[in-house]
């Protein structure tokens, strides 16, 4: 069984140059807020980066290819496994903050630019990660690019992070539906998360990413449970890091989250949480 479930940086599919158009402007709004969003959004537990080592073999000599790497989050954990790191991001804001929060590790070069137009020169490497910032990538370039960058043998890593609700719990877009209809009415973004045990299931192939079909071999899937919390103001700050929040002019969105903030300090006691299902979608490269 397979769902099409979005993470909080996925956005709707769509077809041919327009598509292709969104995918850049929408995966560039991040860089309108770097700081917040290397403050508020959720980072990757520490036993994906066991087991992505495990899987793969990564040690001190591997050589590592992050696309899409925001401000360094998924990055500081790949560079304390002291590997050699390069990593893409095509937001200039997003990239000089990534390199002040990794200056302290030498074997870490960050490199400004999209996946698709990216200079490789020549290099190599073993892994290829991406956190949360596949979906971004157009697939028509991404996926036969991501197999080329990668030696004979080498691993394509996937992480993610998939908001979930588990029956019973308080969950915060519950108690402010009737708000995003107020401000934002018939917005496709908007609805409940979906249900834990429901994502569980899609435990096969690339996940809601276009599949790369016989570029890459079969894939690992492996889940981690995982939980943020926040007052109104943070949960406030949180939607506002992200993508269907910043697509929306400011006199929508900046009402809203004002409301929400409101509503979570008046019903919630002033508490939210956000679950997560984290999640690793990884398989080796086809071919030698």
């Amino acid at each position: 069984m397979r769902l099409a479930i979005a993470t909080a940086r996925q956005q709707p599919r769509q077809n041919g140059a327009v598509a292709d158009s969104n995918r850049r402007d929408l995966g560039r709004v991040f860089n309108e807020v770097p700081e917040l969003y290397d403050r508020v959004r959720p980072t990757y537990p520490d036993e994906m980066f066991s087991d992505l080592v495990s899987i793969t073999g990564m040690d001190e000599w591997s050589s590592v290819l992050e696309v899409g790497c925001g401000t360094g989050q998924a990055t500081r954990s790949l560079a304390a496994l002291r590997c050699s790191v390069t990593a893409i991001e095509p937001g200039a804001e997003m990239a000089v903050l990534a390199r002040q929060r990794l200056a302290a590790f030498p074997s870490v070069e960050v490199e400004t630019s999209t996946f698709e137009e990216w200079n490789d020169r020549g290099r190599r490497f073993d892994v290829l990660v991406a956190a949360s910032a596949w979906h971004w990538v157009d697939p028509s370039i991404g996926w036969q690019r991501a197999h080329d960058m990668l030696r004979p043998g080498g691993w394509m890593a996937l992480l993610g992070n998939i908001v979930v609700r588990r029956p019973g719990e308080p969950e915060v877009y519950a108690e402010t539906a009737d708000l995003y209809e107020r401000y934002s009415p018939g917005n496709p973004d908007w609805g409940h998360p979906p249900l834990e045990d429901d994502v569980r299931t899609t435990d096969e192939g690339w996940g809601p990413v276009e599949d790369p079909g016989d570029l890459f071999g079969p894939t690992i899937v492996r889940w981690y449970p995982t939980v943020q919390a926040f007052d109104g103001n943070g949960f406030a700050d949180l939607l506002r890091s992200t993508s269907p929040f910043r697509r929306l002019d400011h006199d929508v969105r900046e009402p809203l989250l004002d409301a929400i903030a409101e509503r979570i300090r008046t019903r919630m006691g002033d508490r939210a949480s956000r679950r997560y299902l984290s999640v690793l979608r990884i398989g080796q490269r086809a071919g030698r």
